[in-house]
C-alpha cells in the first residue's frame, strides 16, 4: 500500500461511491473527499472530470448510456439514439419531464449482443440491456426509464448456468476448449463446481513447482500477452520475480475499452475463479503480495461475479495470510475504472489506481522495475492470467505445442458485426479468417476490422491470413487483443471509419499535442470528405490525412495516438472507400 499511510488510492472509489448514491459528483462531496483523503481540490477537479462514467453537473437519477459505436452502430444503435431523441429529448436532458435521462456512449463491450445500454439508478448497481430491435430498444428503455425494477437483480446475475450463455459464445458445450471449457455447464458462482472442474489444481501444482519452477513451466509453453502488446509473459514474471525493490505488485488489466471487444467481460462474468486462481499463481511466482484487479466500469455483472469470488475464495484460505497453509501471502483488491479508454494503457492505469487523472507515463522506466506506487509490477490482462491455470496442468511444453511456432496456445476472437452468430470464440492459433467466419456465419464479405478500433481493415483478398501474430502482420495487419467485426454490403463504411476518429478524438487523455490535436484533425477531415466538402482537392486532403497518421505515431506518448490512424489509414488507402489510392 502507499508509503506513510496516505491514501489517495482510495480517489477513485470514492468518487465511485458518490456517483453511485446520487447519481452526479457535487461541489460538496468533493470539497469531502479533498479533506479526507488530503488531495488538493484542483487536482481532484482534475480526476473527477478525466471520467466520462463520472459528472459533476446533476444528472437524472436514472440514465440510459446508448452505445453508438461500431458493433452497435452496425446493428442499428444510430437508428436508436435518433429514435431516442425523438421521444426522450436530447442526450443529457431530462425525458420530458420525467425524472429520466439518456446519454451516447462509447463501446460498452456488450458487441456480441448489439445494440446495448448500461442503465444506472442512482442507489442502485448498474445493468446491461440488450436493445434490438430499434423499436423494441425504445420500448425497452422506456420501460426501464420509467419503471425501473427494484432491484437490479433482473437483468442476469441471477440466471442458471447456461441459461444465455450460448447466445454469446456458440461455441458452449463443444470439447476440447481450453478457456470457455466450464461456460453454460459450471456455475460460476460457485467455488465448489469450480474446484470440481480441476479448479485449483494448477495452484497446487504450482506449490509443488515453486515460484521458480512456475516461471520456467509460463517460459516453456511461449505464453505471450493476449492483451494487444504479444510480449513473453514468462520473461515478464522473471524480471519482477528477480527485482530486488519490495513490495512487488500484480496488476490484471481487465479495462478492455477498446470497440468489438468483449472476452474478459465474459471470463469473467461466466468463470470468474479461474482469473482468481491465474492471479493467484502469477502473484506466488513473482513474489507478489497483493493484486489489483482494474475492471472496467462498464462491466456490473463482471464486478459483482469477481468480488463474489474472491470473498469465497478468501473465505476458504485460498487468498490471504496463508493461502492454502502453503505460506505465502496473497490478496486481491478489485478497483473499477469509471470510463476512460486511455486507462487500458499500462502505465495511465497505475495513475489511475494511485488516484491521479489516467494519463500514460514516459517509459523507461518499464512497470517491472517502476510500476504500480514506484514498485516493480507485473501487469497481465485477463485472457492472458486465465491461461495460465490451463497451461499448468497440461504443462509447458505441452501447451507451447498448440498453435504454431510463433503464436502458441488457444487463442479467444471476439467476432461481431453483420453476421450471422456474433460471440466469443475459442481456436488454436492459426485458424483462417475465413475459417473462423465460417463458424460465425459469414456472409458476403465487404471488409473486415482486425484489432478493434486501433487495428486495421482488411479486404476480401486477406480472408486466408492465418489468424497468428505472425500472420496478419506479413499482410500489414495487426491481430490486436483479437478482435474480428465483420462489415457486408449494407453500411456506410465511411461513416464506421469517421466514428472511430471520433472515438479517438474523445478518449486522448490529451496530454501530448500530436495525439491531442492529430485527433480532432482527423476526425475533421474525415466529416469534411463524408460530406463531399474537402479542403482543396481530393489528394490534397489524402496528404493533409498520410502527415496527420505518421505525426501521432511518430510523436505520441502512448500506443493510443500511434494507433490512432491505423484504421483509418487502411480503410482509404486499402480499401479506398473515399476515393484514397494506396
Amino acid at each position: 500500500m502507499v508509503a506513510g499511510g496516505a491514501r489517495r488510492d482510495l480517489v477513485l472509489p470514492a468518487l465511485h461511491a458518490v456517483q453511485a448514491q446520487t447519481g452526479w459528483v457535487s461541489r460538496g462531496a468533493l470539497n469531502y473527499i479533498s479533506r479526507r483523503l488530503s488531495v488538493p481540490p484542483a487536482e481532484l477537479w482534475g480526476v473527477v472530470t478525466f471520467y466520462h462514467l463520472l459528472s459533476t453537473t446533476e444528472r437524472p437519477p436514472i440514465v440510459a448510456h446508448v452505445c453508438d459505436d461500431i458493433a452497435c452502430r452496425i446493428r442499428g444503435g444510430e437508428a436508436l439514439c435518433e429514435s431516442l431523441e425523438q421521444t426522450l429529448g436530447p442526450p443529457g436532458a431530462p425525458a420530458n419531464g420525467h425524472p429520466t435521462g439518456w446519454l451516447r456512449s462509447p463501446c460498452l463491450g456488450q458487441c456480441e449482443r448489439a445494440p446495448a445500454a448500461l442503465v444506472t439508478v442512482a442507489g442502485e448497481t448498474p445493468r446491461t440491456i440488450t436493445l434490438a430491435p430499434v423499436d423494441g430498444g425504445v420500448a425497452s428503455i422506456l420501460t426501464l426509464l420509467r419503471e425501473p425494477p427494484v432491484a437490479a437483480d433482473t437483468r442476469v446475475a441471477t440466471r442458471a448456468p447456461g441459461a444465455l450463455v450460448a447466445r454469446s459464445v456458440p461455441q458452449v458445450g463443444q470439447p476440447g476448449l481450453r478457456l470457455l471449457g466450464r461456460m453454460g455447464r459450471v456455475d460460476p458462482t460457485s467455488l465448489d463446481a469450480y474446484r470440481g472442474s480441476e479448479g485449483y489444481r494448477a495452484l497446487a501444482r504450482a506449490l509443488e513447482l515453486g515460484p521458480a519452477g512456475v516461471i520456467a513451466e509460463v517460459s516453456a509453453s511461449k505464453l505471450l500477452g493476449r492483451g494487444g502488446a504479444a510480449f513473453p509473459t514468462g520473461r515478464k514474471w522473471d524480471a519482477v520475480a528477480k527485482a530486488e525493490a519490495r513490495p512487488h505488485y500484480l496488476v490484471c488489466n481487465a479495462d478492455e475499452s477498446e470497440p468489438g471487444t468483449f472476452k474478459d467481460r465474459l471470463l469473467m462474468e461466466e468463470d470468474p475463479f479461474a482469473l482468481v486462481e491465474g492471479m493467484t499463481i502469477a502473484g506466488y511466482a513473482t513474489g507478489c503480495e497483493r493484486g489489483y484487479l482494474y475492471l472496467r466500469g462498464e462491466y456490473p455483472l463482471a464486478a459483482e461475479r469477481m468480488a463474489g469470488a474472491i470473498a469465497a475464495a478468501r473465505a476458504a484460505g485460498l487468498l490471504g495470510a496463508d493461502v492454502m497453509r502453503a505460506g505465502f501471502t496473497f490478496d486481491i483488491e478489485i478497483r473499477r475504472g469509471a470510463g476512460a479508454y486511455i486507462c487500458g494503457e499500462e502505465t495511465a492505469l497505475f495513475n489511475s489506481i494511485e488516484g491521479k487523472r489516467g494519463e500514460p507515463r514516459n517509459k523507461p522506466p518499464f512497470p517491472v522495475q517502476v510500476g504500480l506506487f514506484g514498485r516493480p509490477t507485473v501487469v497481465n490482462n485477463v485472457e492472458t492470467l486465465v491461461n495460465v491455470p490451463a497451461l499448468l496442468r497440461e504443462g509447458g511444453a505441452a501447451y507451447g505445442g498448440i498453435g504454431t511456432e510463433q503464436s502458441t496456445g488457444p487463442k479467444l476472437f471476439c467476432v461481431s458485426g453483420e453476421i450471422a452468430r456474433p460471440g466469443l470464440y475459442e481456436a488454436p492459433f492459426g485458424i483462417t479468417l475465413r475459417q473462423l467466419l465460417e463458424q460465425a456465419g459469414v456472409g458476403t464479405v465487404r471488409a473486415v476490422l482486425l484489432g478493434g478500433a486501433a487495428g486495421v481493415f482488411v479486404g476480401p483478398g486477406d480472408l486466408d491470413v492465418a489468424l497468428t501474430f505472425e500472420g496478419t502482420r506479413a499482410i500489414g495487419a495487426t491481430l490486436g487483443s483479437g478482435v474480428i467485426i465483420f462489415f457486408g454490403g449494407s453500411v456506410d463504411l465511411l461513416d464506421i471509419v469517421r466514428r472511430i476518429a471520433e472515438f479517438f478524438r474523445d478518449e486522448s487523455c490529451g496530454q501530448c499535442v500530436p495525439c491531442r490535436v492529430g485527433t480532432v484533425r482527423q476526425e475533421e477531415l474525415l466529416a469534411r470528405l463524408r460530406a463531399r466538402r474537402p479542403l482543396g482537392s481530393n489528394a490534397e486532403e489524402m496528404a493533409l490525412l498520410r502527415d496527420l497518421g505518421q505525426v501521432m505515431r511518430d510523436a505520441s506518448i502512448c500506443g493510443l495516438g500511434q494507433t490512432a490512424s491505423s484504421a483509418v489509414e487502411s480503410a482509404i488507402f486499402r480499401l479506398a472507400i473515399a476515393g484514397g489510392r494506396a
